[in-house]
């Protein structure tokens, strides 16, 4: 899940007083756009990294202008740069504001649009809150926190702020042993102690202080002696606390487990807390699953969250819940609506939601009614949003993307649609079109399974085109119209390939139940899914289905391993990253217990447990004996969702039965490819991969 910001405003007033910025150095890089120039119109790597990523838009309390994130890369510096850019919000005048070697993110506009807060970095003191002003002069720090700010929300008064912050967890060798400090290890006395891609030795916890003259007053841990991360890790942000409208009191979205506790389970509930009394209140107690995301609406009467219902399910149905806070009362809205959602806000009158949910195929913005339910469909465009920022006057400023471009910022009203930010027109209408194509595919159990089928740019039927396998990894994430900087389906197609990408049986979109079928069950139905997508695409005269490949990441790595035992001659060859090769090692190897046991089943050694011991038989690494195709692996070593181990176990076993493969390792990647560098690299290996063994007379 992305981690969309929500902050709100503080007075500028009060920022006046703070603390000057030190200058950058001259010898910082400043990164900006890459001058890139595009070649016979073809989509490569290269010009992959060269799009500006926009981000987190926000709205200024006049409704006239947008403030938005957008982040260059640079190659040769081997890193990004979050700047701060601004425009009318009709789309004019867009205008770069920031222009730094540290980033700036989670911006807001403060004191009635004068001034905006954000973060960024301090050569002396890490992360912390700045301002500036809304044409990007007199730059200033705010906050001087110990340790650094990872988050920040003020309250609607503007008089005080929330800042998360990390505190120790666990213990250190010096703790036991003072006089060892040089000694490099690890105590360990329960689980959790490694979470995705750390070593688990701090948690975020949320403080609360006054806003003052000065900068900010002394910081109170309203979680002071919990050993509980608040917001829930690694995803968790600052749209895990909601400020009642007179900033009295804060709701927020915390586990409060640890240990094996903490691994066994999702159930988060929603907590309020009293700033005057210091008081905590359970909200949700009665819900098993997790709750997230809490808003109130904006008099504050109602208090709206996702929730999921069942402990361990974390692809479960997310639900909207709505509680009156006078009487306490709770009611699911979304009862009735077989969907789950992403994101929420409040209509400005209080009286409807909006909000996002994959639905047959994009995920659109729809609103639902508070009093009856009715749910309303406000996008048609085949496409995906995310950062839902609702006007007064009913228009919602959000972003877009498909597997046709990168987010840009639209504004969504009942007239339509209409495209605020063209941060990447340029490049874009400098490439040869790809075309994307809906196609229903009829599956073994006589369902209907949408397909995007992806075709290369100067499509012409009367040639044979290789075709890839897209196999999405969550497993339970819609292969939606998504955008991504490294499985890009526009990307691959340019690169010559038909690229098919079914939204098999496990996939958010077509109902709860089409979405659960997956658990326990990982080499069953979705696996036909895949050779009906494959099987009835390859039948096009176009397709050449002596060459066809099969990819994917985490439970795509996981297919494409299962795939190599299975295909019966239908894949030539095979690119996996980060995938499950060894179930039972796998069930022992992973942090998140819940994850295992519910998408498992349970545990390998519970004998007379039908559905684990079905999950066990089917681990790809039994299937060795059957592999027949090359297969290229690539892993990152400091992922502790699946660890690096997973992908060598595969490479070994296909080395020694003589199988042709190769292995990308990364030392200091994790479960995603993150650095520029390392991901042009991928790229560039995956292509020369499949080209040498899908284009064999090229």
């Amino acid at each position: 899940m992305l981690k969309h910001l929500k902050l709100s405003i503080m007075a500028a007033s009060l920022l006046a007083m703070s603390t000057p910025l030190a200058a950058s150095s001259d010898n910082d890089h400043i990164i900006s756009r890459p001058d890139f120039k595009v070649v016979d119109g073809k989509f490569t790597p290269d010009l992959m990294e060269a799009f500006g990523r926009v981000t987190d838009p926000q709205l200024s309390p006049d409704g006239k202008t947008v403030l938005y994130n957008v982040e260059f890369i640079s190659l040769e510096a081997d890193k990004g740069n979050k700047e701060l850019w601004t425009m009318g919000i009709d789309g004019s005048n867009a205008v770069r504001i920031t222009e730094t070697s540290a980033p700036e993110i989670g911006a807001v506009w403060i004191n009635g649009g004068k001034k905006i807060a954000f973060l960024s970095t301090s050569p002396e003191d890490g992360m912390q809150v700045f301002t500036i002003n809304p044409d990007g002069s007199d730059r200033k720090q705010f906050t001087k926190v110990e340790g650094g700010v990872d988050g920040f929300l003020f309250s609607p008064d503007e008089t005080k702020i929330l800042i998360i912050k990390n505190i120790k967890y666990g213990k250190r060798v010096t703790d036991e042993y003072p006089n060892l400090d040089k000694a490099d290890a690890h105590i360990v006395d329960d689980l959790m102690y490694k979470h995705w891609d750390e070593w688990v030795t701090e948690i975020p916890h949320p403080f609360i202080a006054d806003v003052t003259a000065e900068g900010i007053g002394q910081l109170k841990d309203i979680m002071e002696g919990e050993p509980y991360e608040c917001p829930m890790k690694p995803f968790g942000g600052v749209e895990s606390f909601a400020w009642t409208p007179d900033s009295k009191m804060i709701a927020y979205s915390s586990r409060k487990k640890e240990g094996i506790d903490y691994s066994l389970s999702t159930n988060s509930d929603i907590y309020l807390y009293d700033l005057t009394t210091g008081e905590t209140e359970i909200l949700t107690d009665c819900m098993m699953g997790y709750d997230t995301n809490p808003v109130f609406s904006p008099k504050g009467d109602k208090l709206a969250w996702l929730s999921m219902e069942h402990d361990g399910y974390e692809s479960d149905k997310n639900r909207i819940f709505v509680m009156d806070m006078k009487s306490r009362e709770m009611t699911d809205l979304t009862e009735e609506w077989d969907y789950t959602v992403n994101e929420i806000a409040w209509a400005a009158d209080g009286k409807e939601l909006y909000f996002i949910a994959p639905y047959h195929g994009p995920s659109p913005i729809f609103s639902i009614n508070v009093k009856n339910s009715k749910v309303t469909p406000l996008t048609q465009a085949i496409a995906d949003y995310v950062a839902l920022r609702p006007l007064a006057d009913g228009k919602i400023v959000a972003l877009r993307h498909s597997l046709e471009y990168p987010n840009e910022i639209f504004i969504v009203d009942k007239k339509g649609e209409t495209q605020l930010s063209h941060v990447n027109d340029n490049l874009l209408s400098q490439l040869s079109p790809v075309t994307v194509e809906k196609v229903m595919v009829p599956t073994t159990d006589n369902q209907e399974m949408l397909t995007w089928v992806v075709l290369p740019p100067n499509f012409d039927p009367t040639k044979k085109y290789p075709a890839i396998l897209y196999c999405q990894g969550g497993p339970q994430q819609a292969v939606s119209q998504f955008w991504s900087y490294r499985w890009n389906l526009r990307l691959m197609a340019s690169q010559g390939y038909i690229v098919i990408a079914p939204n098999r049986r496990g996939l958010p979109g077509f109902g709860t139940e089409w979405n659960a079928q997956i658990s326990g069950d990982y080499g069953g139905q979705n696996m036909q899914d895949y050779f009906s997508a494959v099987d009835y695409v390859k039948q096009r005269p176009y397709v050449d289905a002596d060459h066809i490949g099969a990819t994917g990441a985490s439970y795509g790595g996981f297919s494409v391993y299962w795939l190599a035992g299975h295909h019966e001659g239908r894949f030539a060859a095979l690119f996996a990253h980060a995938g499950i090769f060894n179930m039972e090692s796998q069930y022992l190897e992973t942090e998140e217990m819940w994850f295992a046991n519910w998408d498992m089943g349970g545990a390998y050694w519970e004998k007379e447990n039908e559905v684990a011991q079905r999950t066990f038989a089917n681990s790809p690494h039994k299937f060795i004996d059957q592999w027949t195709s090359p297969i290229m692996i690539s892993v990152g070593e400091k992922d502790y969702r699946i660890l690096a181990s997973q992908g060598m176990m595969a490479f070994n076993a296909a080395k020694l039965r003589g199988i042709p493969a190769r292995m990308l390792v990364y030392p200091n990647e994790n479960h995603w490819i993150l650095r520029p560098q390392n991901a042009l690299l991928w790229q560039n290996e995956f292509f020369k991969w499949f080209d040498r063994w899908l284009k064999p007379t090229e």
